[in-house]
């Protein structure tokens, strides 16, 4: 196996320029330590899990080393932010640190998350904190294992250097991983300031590296957008049915790929909420959680709007439509998976909203309501004040109800990551005990299946962590 010294780098982006991006070197952390590493990240790279005990890990992962073929670069885009464009945005906290090939010639973006300041940090110190690391790498893990796309988190490592926010911290660095970090800001930054020529080569470069199979199509920039439609409809989709909301989804924070990207105030839902708002600086509630596919819709009219140089407005608008109906199917079938309901009937999403309604009502658990449902489970009544409206519910439940016990399980976790849980991790990691974390993402790897010694894990949030808030400067 190789070790971390063996990595192959092929730095696709940084050749494109200074007009994209700019060299930058991260800026160590001072006594930098590990705080958790996923085995499953580093076989991305067919790195071993003895390369988490490596010193060269935290020495490369806290800006402390950088191997000789790695090109560190901020990069520049721009975005929608709460609907309002903002044109001065960029990498003004990560760098790109280089493009790994693995043995299967899959390319891998090592991206650095806290690295310092940067050309884009607008004033900031470009460091981020070990809260917000920590919730990253644990979502990110988290909704891979939930089969939701997203970027990857391979480790965190914390030093002493004091970071202030709304109080003194500890800066953290957080290394991720995906194919592309490609945004959709980054073709409105090129769009909105006029740079016909690198907003093509912008376009050229993604589909080389992200959509060759689009280089075919009469008309290639509307056939990547096709994909990135239907990847996000997918994604967002896969988002609703597990109750994930992701709290800033702005321009800039997604991903071309159609992946879940840049996570900030996020939450899963605990008590079921249609307009549960999880970022206490949403005061509008622009990304409530109900909103999030229409959101989604707008973001990629902007994305449309940044390529009308290569399409006409009449084609691009017809591509748009196909947004909702895609995630519609999605959603239903998702859902059906985790009702257990095989066939397909016209009044599924009469039924499915039915439910939702009354959990509404009753305040009830989203992910405990539906394993149970799942399990059969005798307490599943006991979530419901309208107990006569649920009944009647799942007598029609019941009756459709054919799909094998164990494929139902499979489709309903057990462990979700829920506020109260990452913050319990983090309170200890405050301390310099990094065991919870650790034991915390070894569970969500395997959402679906009963762990020993875990019940606490699958049990509803306690009374104080249910209306946790999470700001953006987490």
């Amino acid at each position: 196996m190789p070790t971390l010294a063996d990595l192959q780098f092929d730095n696709r982006f940084a050749r494109l320029g200074d007009t994209f991006s700019s060299r930058v070197l991260p800026e160590p952390l001072s006594n930098p330590r590990l705080v958790v590493c996923s085995e499953d990240a580093l076989a991305l790279l067919d790195l071993d899990s003895d390369q988490a005990a490596d010193p060269l890990l935290v020495e490369l992962f806290a800006g402390h080393k950088v191997w000789s073929d790695a090109e560190p670069r901020a990069m520049v885009y721009s975005g929608h932010q709460f609907g309002a464009y903002n044109p001065q945005l960029g990498d003004g906290r990560g760098l790109l640190l280089g493009e790994v090939v693995n043995q299967a010639g899959a390319y891998w973006d090592l991206h650095l998350k806290g690295a310092g300041s940067t050309p884009y940090s607008r004033m900031g110190d470009g460091r981020a904190v070990l809260r917000s690391s920590i919730r990253e790498f644990l979502a990110s893990e988290a909704l891979h294992a939930l089969g939701i796309p997203t970027s990857r988190a391979l480790c965190v490592t914390v030093g002493d250097n004091p970071v202030y926010r709304e109080r003194e911290e500890r800066a953290a660095m957080l290394l991720r991983l995906a194919p592309s970090h490609i945004r959709f800001g980054h073709f409105e930054y090129f769009y909105y300031t006029r740079q016909q020529d690198a907003l093509r080569q912008l376009l050229e470069f993604t589909l080389d590296t992200c959509y060759p199979d689009c280089r075919n199509a009469e008309n290639p920039a509307l056939a990547m957008l096709h994909q990135v439609l239907q990847r996000t409809a997918e994604m967002v989709a896969r988002w609703q049915a597990y109750g994930f909301c992701h709290g800033v989804m702005n321009t800039d924070n997604m991903s071309i790929l159609g992946i879940t990207f840049d996570f900030g105030p996020y939450a899963f839902l605990d008590a079921f909420d249609a307009r549960h708002i999880c970022n206490h600086s949403d005061h509008e509630g622009r990304y409530a959680f109900h909103r999030q596919p229409l959101i989604a819709q707008w973001n990629l009219a902007c994305l449309a709007q940044a390529l009308t140089p290569f399409a006409s407005v009449d084609e691009l608008k017809a591509e748009l439509a196909n947004f909702m109906p895609l995630f519609e199917q999605h959603y239903l079938a998702l859902m059906r998976q985790r009702l257990g309901w095989t066939a397909t009937r016209e009044d599924d999403a009469e039924q499915i909203d039915a439910l939702l309604q009354l959990m509404q009502a009753s305040g009830a658990d989203y992910h405990l309501t539906l394993r149970q449902l799942a399990e059969e489970h005798p307490l599943v009544r006991d979530q419901f004040i309208d107990r006569d409206a649920f009944d009647a519910w799942r007598q029609q439940h019941e009756q459709r109800c054919d799909a094998p016990l164990d494929a139902r399980q499979a489709a309903n976790p057990l462990y979700v990551l829920r506020n109260y849980l990452a913050q319990n991790a983090i309170a200890a990691a405050e301390q310099g005990d990094f065991n919870e974390v650790r034991r915390l993402h070894h569970i969500l790897r395997q959402p679906f299946s009963p762990q020993a010694g875990a019940e606490a894990y699958a049990a509803a949030p306690p009374d104080w962590g249910r209306h946790l808030e999470i700001s953006c400067s987490s």
